[in-house]
Formats: structure tokens, sequence, C-alpha cells
């Protein structure tokens, strides 16, 4: 892209910019400068108690300085640059950016049914709209594990759209019946020269059986940009063909994605829920296992033993939960929910590392549980604990990009260095997280690269 603006001139640019920032204001995803800030002059937060993303206590006696998009210090209480534009805090309480560790943000704000079916377009426009909420709900990173969010990340980055920041993992990998092949019967059989399902040409899934497939579809993938792969190593509750226990991708069509991904510098996550498939993913080199309720003593202690991140969701099959009218969906539903409470137990028992995700999928009016779905993990640990799952701990998982990461520095936490992505709340997050579930009303002001989004201080 650099190369290919290069050859734009100024002028052009400029007028193109305004086309689309044009184009998706009607839509209310222009994005708008909410406090005024003086470019080349620091910023400086003021009259705070802060959670760092690490340490699990609050902090106080230290203001927090933001220069150039980054955390320049953290000066003692009242010893900031004079030169720097200073807002108070009120005494409230300043955390990192949340990290959504599975989010979906092309899928989550459409129905199933319009994802498969409708104008790929008005899919997108869709998933621009529900990036600035995401943003506006305190979400200032999501790893997205599956879907063409390609477009929508650059849209982001460019200032076009408000959103958070993206690591794409684009198409999610699937074998014939597996996770990601929502084809109909009535395609099949599939020969050589049949062209690809519509789910396929646009980037939600890529359908590859055999060592070779799955080489070129990964590989394709981190041509786009994808930041990390994801595979689907098990049966899922919104996929129709596929039981839960089912056991996706051999053992070498695993290790084919896995190298695929080391050569470029990343690594492989993998939606998964049973022990089998868990443990074949991790003898195959796969680093991040998604959702994994299913597991057992012995593969939670071996995701432990192996290093590995358990990027985990509070699936309780609850009003939250996503809708599904398939009798079938429902009753897997109801089976991954059963393991949850233990999986979350006895995860944090075994010290695996552990990530906050939700996964809402297919459901425009869950998306906005976003921050209720992390207060439901205080049922499971501490506040400050559940907390850091959603802030250092999802920073560190998103590390493991390398030089893949589409954002160079230090996410999740409140440090010298640190990307500047930082919020202020009405409420105390050493007592509980409920102040999570209103945004609207306690997530007072909204940071994201040092800029100011939202402020109602």
């Amino acid at each position: 892209m650099s190369r290919i603006e290069a050859d734009i001139s100024r002028r052009q640019f400029l007028g193109g910019s305004a086309a689309v920032v044009g184009m998706f204001a009607g839509f209310g995803l222009a994005p708008r400068e909410v406090k005024a800030q003086t470019p080349g002059r620091p910023t400086l937060l003021t009259n705070l108690r802060f959670f760092d993303g690490d340490t699990l206590a609050m902090q106080t006696g230290r203001d927090i300085l933001i220069e150039g998009g980054r955390i320049a210090a953290l000066p003692a209480e009242g010893s900031g640059p004079a030169e720097a534009d200073a807002i108070d805090c009120g005494g409230r309480a300043v955390t990192p950016g949340l990290i959504d560790n599975h989010w979906h943000a092309t899928l989550v704000g459409v129905s199933q049914l319009a994802a498969l079916t409708q104008d790929i377009g008005w899919v997108h426009l869709m998933a621009g709209r529900e990036a600035g909420a995401t943003l506006m709900r305190g979400f200032t990173t999501v790893r997205d594990t599956g879907g063409p969010v390609f477009g929508l990340k650059m849209a982001i980055d460019q200032g076009a759209v408000t959103g958070p920041r993206i690591f794409p993992s684009g198409a999610m990998l699937s074998q014939t019946s597996g996770h990601g092949d929502f084809r109909l019967l009535n395609t099949l059989p599939r020969m050589p020269g049949d062209p690809a399902d519509h789910t396929e040409s646009a980037g939600v899934a890529a359908i590859a059986d055999g060592r070779d497939q799955v080489l070129r579809r990964t590989r394709e993938q981190l041509m786009k940009g994808a930041s990390q792969i994801k595979i689907m190593a098990g049966g899922g509750v919104a996929s129709p063909y596929d039981p839960l226990e089912t056991a996706q991708y051999t053992l070498d069509e695993m290790r084919a994605a896995v190298q695929a991904a080391a050569d470029y510098g990343t690594y492989v996550c993998a939606h998964v829920y049973t022990p089998t498939g868990i443990l074949r993913c991790i003898e195959a080199g796969v680093r991040s296992i998604e959702h994994g309720q299913l597991a057992d003593e012995a593969t939670i202690r071996a995701m432990a033993e192996a290093d590995v991140w358990w990027s985990i969701q509070p699936f309780l099959a609850d009003e939250d939960a996503n809708q599904y009218s398939d009798p079938r969906s429902q009753a897997k539903q109801q089976q991954v929910a059963s393991g949850t409470v233990r999986a979350f137990e006895q995860g944090r028992a075994e010290g695996v590392n552990m990530a906050f995700g939700t996964d809402v999928l297919f459901n425009p009016s869950g998306a906005a549980t976003q921050g209720r779905q992390l207060t439901k993990l205080t049922r499971f640990m501490p506040p400050l604990e559940a907390l850091r799952m959603a802030t250092g701990a999802g920073g560190a998982l998103l590390a493991m990009s390398g030089t893949r990461a589409p954002y160079q520095g230090r996410l999740g936490v409140i440090a010298e260095g640190a990307l500047a992505d930082i919020l202020v709340w009405d409420g105390d997050p050493e007592t509980d997280l409920d102040f999570l579930a209103d945004p609207d009303t306690n997530l007072r002001l909204v940071m994201k690269d040092g800029r100011v989004f939202k402020e109602q201080l």
C-alpha cells in the first residue's frame, strides 16, 4: 500500500479520502474529533487511580503522559510537563484499553442467513458500523478470528472509519464437512473445476483438504496480511454437519498450517472443544486453543506444560448467548455450557495462560453484551484478575504475532513505551466489574493511539 500510495498525488489522495469518509458518514462511521488536542503537544492524564494491566492492584500517586501515540512516562503526580494538555480524570479508575481475543468483526453484526446470502458490500458496511460501537464499549483492540476483515482494518487504520485495532486472521481454514464448511448439501460433490462457494469467495472461510491445499490457503491469508492463522480442529455449535466430538484436520494437515505460519514469524490458533482435538493441536504446534470448554483435567495439564494459550469465553447458554433456531445447535450449545465452569476453574488451577474473548457471532443484538461478557469472569476469579485477562494477558497473546503484528508496541498495559490505548471509568475494578456492562453511562473517556474518541469527564 505504501508503494501504491507513493504514486498518488496528495490532491488525489485527499479527494479519495474525503469521498470515503463522506460515504461512511451516512452510517455514522466517519471518525470525529471529540476533544481538541494540540498537534505536537503531549497529553497528561491527572487525578486518577489506575490498573496497569499486569499488577493485581489499583495504583495511585502517578499521572500518565502520552506523546506520539504512546505512553511516554508515568511521572509522579503533579510533576508532569507544564506545556502538556491536561485531562483531569476526577479521581476515577483508569485502565488499559480492553482486548477481545476472539471477535468476528465482519460477522458479529449480521445474522447467519444474511452473512451467507446478502451482498458482501452491505455486510461490510454493517461491520463498519459495529466497529465504531465496539470502540465505544472500550474495546480498543480485537483479534479477529475469522472473516473478510482486511478492508475494514485498512479503513480504520487510515482514519476513514472509527473502530478498534484489528489483528486479522482472514478466512478460517476448514476441512470438507468441518466447522467452516457452510455449503448446501445440493452443491456436493465438489469437482476440481467448480467455482468457490460464496463463503469462500467472500473470504469468510477457506476449505482445504490435504497438506498441499492447507499450505496454499494458509499462505494466501498471510499474503493478505493475516497476523495469525485460524484453523478449525473440531466440531462447532453454529455449523450444521459436524458434531462437537469430531476431530478435524489430520496431524499432518495441522503441521502444514503451523509450518507456513512459522515461516512468516507467526502462529496458528485453533477452534476446538474436545480433548482429542486439543491434544492433536498441541502435538502439531498450535499456540492458541480457542474455546476448549470440554477439555478434561489431563488435557488442561498438557496445555499448561506446552505453554499454549487458552483463549476462552464465558459460554453459559444464558440470555446473552448466541441464538440458534436449529435444535442440533441448541443441544451442542448446552453441551459446551456444561463444561465452562470446570474449564475456568481447572485452567486457573493448572496455571494455563488464559486470555478473554467473547465469540459473539451472527448476533446483532448480542454485540452490545461484549462488556457484560467480561463481567461474568468474576464468577470464577477476583475482578482484577478477570480484567487482566482482557488487558495485559490479552496483549501478551497478541504479541505472539511477532513481526506479523500490525501494530508495533505493547498493548493492554499502562507502562512506559506502550501504545496509548486508555479508558477512564466510573467504577471500582477492585470491587467488581459490573460497570463494564453499561459503557454508555460508565465509560467516561476512550483514548486509542493517543487520540480521544469519547470524553465525558
